[in-house]
C-alpha cells in the first residue's frame, strides 16, 4: 500500500494528462486512438525506434536526476539546462581537439570534462546561496541565459568549425576516439545513466555525505546545530548536481550528435524538472519518468505523419502533466485520494533560508 500511495499521484497525472490529450486531439478533428497508436509505433515499434526512444532518454534521465539530487538538499535546481550546456561544449571541444589519443581514454576523458564542466558551474549559485544568499531560483535561471548565450559564441567564434563551406555556428565533429558505440539497439550512454542513477541512489541513502544532504533538505538549523557543515553541503549538492547535469550533455554529443551545435540541446534541461517531480524526486523514479517522457518525444513525429496530427501537441501533454505533478492536490481531489504520508517535494525554500 505505502508503494502505491507513492506512485498513485504520478500515474494518475500521466492519465489525467493523455485524457485531456485526447480531447484536445477530438476538438482538432484528430482521432486519438489512431494518434496515440501512432506514437507507441513510433516509441517502440521496432529496433530502431526503441534505440531512439533510448538516445532521447538518456540525457533527460541525466537531467531529471540533476533535479532531482538537489531536491533532496532541499535545493530547487533550475540551472540544469545550462549545466547540460556545458558539458555538452566541453566534450565537443575535447573531442575534436584532442589528437592521437586511444579510444579508450580519449572517450572517458571527454566525458570526464562534461562532467567537471558541469559541475563547476552547477557549484556557482550553490556557493552564491551560501555565502550571499542569493535564492537558487534566481541565479540559476540567470545562470541559464548565461550558458546559452557563451556557448552560442564559442560555437560561432573561438571553437566554430572552420571547414569549407560551413557557414552554421557549430563546432567541429568529434573525432572517433571520442564517440561512444552503441550496445545493439541500447546506447552505451543509457548503460552509463542507469549506472549513474544507482550511485546517485547508494550515495543519498547509504553514505554519511548523503545522510547530511538529506537532513539539510529536511531542516537545515537542525543539520547546523548537529555540526554538520550546512554550506558546504548546499554547494556540494549544486556541485554533484551539474555534474550529472553535465555529463548528461557530454553524453548527447559523444553518442548522438557528434559535436556541439546551439539548439540541438534546447528543453533537456528543462524537461529534468518535469521527470524530477514525476519521479518523486527519487533516482529510480527518475528512470520510468524519463522513459515516458523520452518515448513521447521519440513517437511525436510518427504520430504526426501517420495520424495528421502537430507535434506540439507532446508539449501540451507534457505541460499538463507537469500541472498535475506539481498540484498534486487537484489529483487527489479529483480522483477522491487520501494524502500518502511519505517525504513532501518542496519547491523552493525561503529567501532567507
Amino acid at each position: 500500500m505505502r508503494v502505491w500511495r507513492s506512485v498513485s499521484v504520478p500515474v494518475a497525472a500521466v492519465l489525467l494528462a493523455l485524457i485531456i490529450g485526447a480531447i484536445i486531439l477530438v476538438v482538432s478533428g484528430a482521432s486519438p486512438v489512431d494518434a496515440y497508436a501512432a506514437l507507441v509505433k513510433g516509441s517502440f515499434g521496432g529496433t530502431r525506434e526503441l534505440s531512439r526512444t533510448l538516445e532521447k532518454t538518456t540525457p533527460l534521465i541525466f537531467s531529471g536526476l540533476a533535479v532531482a539530487f538537489a531536491f533532496k538538499a532541499g535545493l530547487f535546481n533550475i540551472g540544469a539546462q545550462g549545466q547540460l550546456l556545458f558539458g555538452a561544449i566541453t566534450a565537443a571541444w575535447l573531442g575534436f581537439a584532442l589528437t592521437g589519443l586511444p579510444a579508450v581514454i580519449h572517450a572517458p576523458l571527454a566525458l570526464l570534462g562534461g562532467c567537471l564542466a558541469g559541475g563547476l558551474y552547477g557549484a556557482i549559485p550553490g556557493a552564491l546561496k551560501t555565502y550571499t544568499g542569493a535564492h537558487e531560483v534566481i541565479t540559476t535561471i540567470m545562470l541559464n541565459y548565461v550558458a546559452i548565450n557563451l556557448t552560442d559564441f564559442l560555437a560561432d567564434g573561438p571553437l566554430k568549425d572552420t571547414s569549407p563551406g560551413n557557414i552554421v555556428a557549430r563546432t567541429p565533429a568529434i573525432l572517433s576516439t571520442a564517440s561512444l558505440p552503441d550496445l545493439g539497439p541500447v546506447p552505451v550512454g543509457f548503460v552509463i545513466a542507469l549506472l549513474m542513477a544507482l550511485l546517485a541512489w547508494w550515495l543519498l541513502w547509504h553514505t554519511t555525505i548523503g545522510y547530511e544532504i538529506r537532513t539539510v533538505g529536511l531542516n537545515p538549523s537542525a543539520a547546523n546545530y548537529a555540526g554538520m557543515k550546512v554550506a558546504f553541503t548546499v554547494t556540494l549538492t549544486m556541485a554533484l548536481s551539474g555534474l550529472l547535469a553535465g555529463l548528461g550533455g557530454a553524453i548527447e554529443t559523444l553518442g548522438v550528435v557528434g559535436r556541439y551545435q546551439p539548439g540541438f540541446n534546447v528543453g533537456l534541461g528543462f524537461d529534468g524538472i518535469t521527470i524530477a517531480l514525476l519521479g518523486k524526486t527519487h533516482p529510480f523514479g527518475v528512470i520510468p519518468a524519463a522513459l515516458l517522457v523520452g518515448a513521447m518525444r521519440a513517437g511525436s513525429s510518427q504520430m504526426q505523419f501517420s495520424a495528421d496530427v502537430a507535434a506540439e501537441i507532446i508539449d501540451v501533454i507534457l505541460a499538463v502533466l507537469l500541472f498535475f505533478v506539481t498540484a498534486d492536490m487537484v489529483v487527489r481531489w479529483i480522483l477522491r485520494m487520501r494524502e500518502a504520508e511519505e517525504e513532501q517535494v518542496v519547491l523552493s525554500t525561503g529567501w532567507g533560508q
